[in-house]
């Protein structure tokens, strides 16, 4: 693991915890080992340093957008966290692969399907890409949900510290209707929703946008499992 990170996360830390009051304690409960995709909802540029560096020892890595690059700051933070670039405009197979490839040494992957931030914090539609990832992996999906980061700018400016709660929810499989790794557009379709209903269940109900009844909303496509 590059010195860096272990000088880099740990300062993050610290600074995230003098500007947000951050309940995290149910992250305890993730695995210490072995490949995870954890899903979870973007409002901001908050999450993705709040979720790495509570799970930090852990080896985990981003999808990340390119565009993020962009920023020399950001870029750099993305660089030392090992993040993947992908394309949001396309189907990136370079995205895909890396992810597959850093899912094999036993990485946790960390993406946000709604792929673009909400700044209000309601859900947004998920997109598919997910399904393909796990469908090939075979690796469990971790559902995780945060709240309070949308009050974030507004309590900046008013010198407040911004109270964040992440939820973490049941880990579960894909169950495709075949052996074949291939599903129907119907299938996939099918399966990110259950996939996003599984965060939506996780969040305020003010919260929920686009998934806004998970509770009653049918599992479809997946099982849930225990992890070791």
């Amino acid at each position: 693991m590059k010195i860096s990170t272990r000088v880099v996360t740990p300062a993050i830390k610290f600074i995230l915890s003098l500007i947000c009051r951050i309940d995290a304690r149910e992250m305890r409960s993730i695995p210490k080992t072995g490949p995870l995709i954890i899903v979870t909802n973007h409002v901001n540029f908050l999450e993705a340093p709040i979720v790495y560096s509570y799970l930090y020892p852990r080896y985990a890595v981003g999808l990340v957008k390119r565009e993020t690059w962009d920023n020399t700051f950001l870029g750099a933070l993305a660089d030392v966290w090992n993040s993947i670039p992908i394309d949001r405009e396309s189907t990136d197979l370079t995205a895909m692969r890396k992810a597959l490839e850093a899912l094999d040494r036993g990485a946790i992957l960390i993406l946000a399907p709604e792929g673009t931030r909400s700044g209000h914090g309601r859900l947004q539609k998920g997109h598919g890409g997910i399904i393909q990832l796990a469908l090939r992996s075979g690796v469990p999906i971790l559902p995780i949900a945060h709240s309070g980061g949308e009050r974030f700018w507004e309590n900046l400016r008013s010198f407040r510290r911004t109270s964040f709660t992440v939820r973490v929810g049941r880990p579960f499989r894909l169950v495709p209707p075949t052996a074949s790794r291939s599903v129907p557009r119907s299938v996939r379709e099918a399966m990110t929703e259950a996939v996003m209903n599984r965060v939506s269940i996780l969040l305020p109900e003010r919260q929920r946008g686009a998934y806004p009844n998970p509770g009653s909303a049918s599992t479809g496509p997946i099982e849930f499992i225990d992890l070791d």
